[in-house]
């Protein structure tokens, strides 16, 4: 067991779990107890952490890259300052690119090119701040589930190579994608980035490394003096300038290469926008060397005897002591003798060149390569013409639909290619039909069930059937599929999905409610185990409270809770009284008559006069 786990590093990260295990670091899913948060966190070897020197660069290195901050680089938190040395970055929820890689085999162009945009965005960010990454491989480039890409490990890969000065076995899954001058040891610089990032983009397109070698030796000799197959040559459905686009960034000349990160992504996006852009150079003038020094593929199969040669010239000579015994022959009769027998061999050969001259035969020196894909390799071996001049290498094995198995299904050098040197032909020989297993499905949300199938890579045609209902299945989620889990598939079959609707709910067939009386009705609804809503209406043909409609019809089954309408009766409906005759008022009121007053006779006006003129005396004085 891990004596790390369970930990608490400087009272805050509390260590959980093992995430990965590496040859300079271990790498822990830990608890930042401060924020509430999941963060991982490195934490630098036992045996490197008692170099002083090679912790001070390990701090500076982290603290630097600590300062990053891009969507595509893995975020750095916090950097240790304690005796343990540690770094803690974002936890990523995702896969390596070289994971990806080997579930999809060969990428898409379209999502290669989705892919190295952003790992070259991330790099140019880094190189604007004077971080170079040194150790650019799929291992160290995460992919999201949104598609999104992080680059991990920032300046690591430095440290690592500080420490190891050689090359061995174990550094075999970095050399693959390290640049010639890394290689030499000279100096490098962001452009070291750029060779390996072109190294990522050529194995998403071809799913092959561009130098493959027995040891890691072997394939740097290969970076410094090789150039590989271009892709067009793997692929001939490959867009040329996206092609043109990897072998710049994998030039061996470092001035060859692209000068920046930006400068080749301004070259993706110009090809983005249009796939049939020319971008002024081509592959040819990546390669041009010295005219007297024309470029020369190095076989895989030669490096071991270069290395060999190289050490043996590199011995020292012997010591006096252990010297064959000298000739006895003065030291010129020895020379004289030397080029006597030199000047015949000369003359001997002169001769026997001019005597054959007129019937030797002219010496073929091109030949045009076969086409093998279709033939098994026994097939192709018995063919005199390839027998006698080419030699087959079977370099893995793939499925296949459309060759049965052990026929030739790639080859490259590709039929019709003229060659020179190099008659090796590198062939992929069929497994047959890609198969598969059929996972377990079942109890899975639709979508995830799919996204399982597609992973399979064995493009699968994936139908969803009627929902159907089931009491222990929730609903959208896979009732069973056909082929059932653990049947074979193979490439290009149709897989039938049942999705579940969830418990049926039960039902109830409604009876005919009309006509009769409303608290039977009622009670009737009720058994069923619906719901009933009551409305009233005026309706002189059906007896009062007695149900004159139903909103469902009878005989129709509704599921148990719905809820039906009645309408109930109120009885005839009322007839209003007539109206009071209500005489017209005036239009505007009337003053009341004055009495009527009757003309005074002759004997009252003088009775009359008399008293007012006696009134008038009694005032007087």
């Amino acid at each position: 067991m891990d004596n790390m786990l369970g930990k608490i590093l400087d009272n805050r990260y509390e260590i959980t779990d093992v995430l990965g295990r590496g040859g300079m670091a271990m790498v822990y899913r830990a608890t930042d107890r401060r924020l509430n948060r999941a963060v991982a966190i490195k934490i630098l070897r036992s045996d490197l952490a008692e170099d002083a020197e090679f912790r001070r660069r390990f701090r500076d290195e982290a603290q630097a890259v600590a300062m990053l901050s891009h969507p595509n680089i893995v975020s750095v938190y916090d950097v240790s300052r304690g005796e343990t040395e540690y770094i803690v970055m974002e936890l990523i929820e995702g896969i390596t690119l070289k994971q990806y890689m080997e579930r999809r085999g060969k990428l898409n162009w379209r999502e290669a090119l989705h892919f190295i945009t952003q790992i070259m965005r991330g790099l140019s960010h880094a190189h604007s701040r004077g971080i170079i990454h040194r150790d650019i491989k799929p291992q160290n480039i995460m992919i999201l589930r949104d598609g999104s890409v992080k680059i991990a490990d920032f300046g690591i890969a430095q440290l690592e190579s500080a420490a190891k000065q050689t090359m061995t076995q174990e550094a075999l899954g970095s050399v693959h994608y390290i640049s010639p001058e890394q290689a030499k040891g000279d100096r490098t610089d962001a452009r070291s980035d750029i060779y390996s990032a072109g190294v990522v983009l050529y194995e998403m397109l071809t799913n092959r490394l561009p130098f493959e070698g027995d040891s890691a030796v072997s394939v740097a000799i290969q970076h410094l003096s090789s150039v590989p197959l271009s892709p067009c040559e793997i692929d001939p459905t490959l867009p040329q300038a996206l092609e043109n686009i990897c072998m710049k960034a994998m030039a061996s000349s470092i001035d060859r290469r692209y000068a920046s990160a930006e400068a080749m992504i301004d070259d993706l996006e110009a090809f983005r926008k249009n796939p049939d852009t020319t971008l002024g150079f081509t592959i040819e003038e990546l390669h041009e060397r010295n005219a007297k020094e024309p470029t020369q593929h190095l076989p895989v199969s030669k490096v071991k005897s270069v290395t060999t040669r190289l050490t043996r010239e590199d011995e020292p000579e012997p010591d006096d002591e252990t010297e064959q015994p000298r000739s006895t022959l003065p030291k010129a009769l020895l020379v004289t003798a030397i080029v006597a027998v030199a000047l015949v061999a000369v003359a001997g050969l002169w001769r026997f060149v001019l005597g054959s001259i007129d019937h030797a035969e002219p010496v073929k020196t091109e030949f045009e390569v076969p086409k093998l894909v279709g033939r098994s390799v026994e097939e192709a071996e018995l063919d005199e013409e390839i027998r006698d001049v080419f030699r087959i290498v079977v370099v893995g094995q793939r499925a296949s639909s459309e060759y049965a198995a052990g026929k030739i299904i790639e080859q490259t050098p590709a039929a019709g290619r003229i060659v020179r040197e190099n008659h090796d032909i590198s062939v992929f020989v069929s497994t047959g039909v890609k198969s598969g297993e059929m996972p377990n499905v079942i109890n899975q949300e639709h979508r995830a069930a799919k996204i399982m199938l597609r992973e399979l890579g064995l493009n699968l045609e994936v139908n969803v059937s009627e929902e159907e209902y089931s009491s222990s299945v929730s609903a959208g989620y896979v009732i069973r599929s056909n082929p059932a889990p653990g049947e074979r598939l193979q490439e290009g079959d149709v897989v039938m999905l049942v999705l579940s609707k969830g418990p049926q709910t039960p039902t109830a067939t409604l009876p005919g409610l009309t006509s009769i009386p409303l608290t039977q009705a009622q009670q009737m609804v009720s058994d069923l185990g619906l719901v009933c809503l009551i409305e009233y209406a005026y309706d002189d043909t059906v007896p009062v409270d007695h149900v004159i409609s139903q909103s469902v019809p009878p005989s129709t089954k509704v599921e148990q809770g719905s809820s039906i309408k009645l309408v109930v009766s109120l009885g005839a409906e009322p007839v209003e009284p007539d109206e009071p005759n209500v005489p017209d008022e005036p239009d505007e009121p009337q003053e009341p008559d004055e009495p009527t007053v009757a003309e005074p006779t002759a004997d009252e006006e003088e009775a009359r006069e008399t008293a007012e003129t006696q009134e008038q005396t009694e005032e007087e004085p």
